[in-house]
């Protein structure tokens, strides 16, 4: 990642902004994170502009869903690699809400992929979640569907590196016990 430019969805969240402080600590060229909670987003720019002063970094507020938006976000920085942790997690809450799962993590997903294939990004990274493992919830079934999604896009000629890594419940994140 040292001296990459690295876009990470989802940055205002839990696993996106300590990514993007550990990215940060690497030296990254640039450093994009795109999030759609404005006051997340803008908590996690000022810590890294305390952390990390030299670091480049673009904060973007923006849907994933927004197709224009995600263009304009990744023809402007150009990243080499992404960091796709933009979500929606809670188990309950999508039980409640399964078209809007489905259009976030999956639809979302299926259209970052594209846009990173054609924008000629070396490595995508889909952070999805053990719930995904024969999924018994809206949830984990719409992450499951979004690896698949990564794992075609990969396998359709697309000079880009998909993976996908599954994450169990996070100490300390939203909604853990802790």
């Amino acid at each position: 990642l040292t001296g990459r430019r690295v876009l990470v969805t989802g940055a205002g969240g839990s696993i996106g902004s300590e990514l993007c402080r550990q990215i940060a600590r690497i030296g990254p060229s640039l450093l994009v994170g795109v999030d759609s909670g404005e006051t997340a987003l803008y908590d996690i720019e000022q810590d890294l502009r305390d952390r990390f002063p030299a670091l480049a970094f673009h904060p973007e507020v923006a849907n994933i869903q927004n197709a224009r938006r995600m263009v304009e976000i990744f023809s402007r920085h150009q990243p080499s690699i992404v960091f796709h942790a933009a979500a929606y997690k809670h188990v309950p809450m999508m039980e409640a809400h399964m078209f809007e799962a489905l259009e976030n993590n999956i639809l979302g997903t299926r259209l970052l992929a594209k846009i990173a294939a054609q924008k000629g990004v070396e490595t995508f990274v889909l952070v999805s979640s053990d719930k995904a493992v024969r999924p018994t919830n809206v949830m984990g079934a719409t992450k499951r569907v979004a690896e698949l999604v990564c794992l075609a896009a990969g396998g359709s000629g697309s000079r880009t590196q998909f993976l996908a890594v599954r994450f169990g419940n996070v100490l300390g994140s939203n909604g853990s016990v802790i």
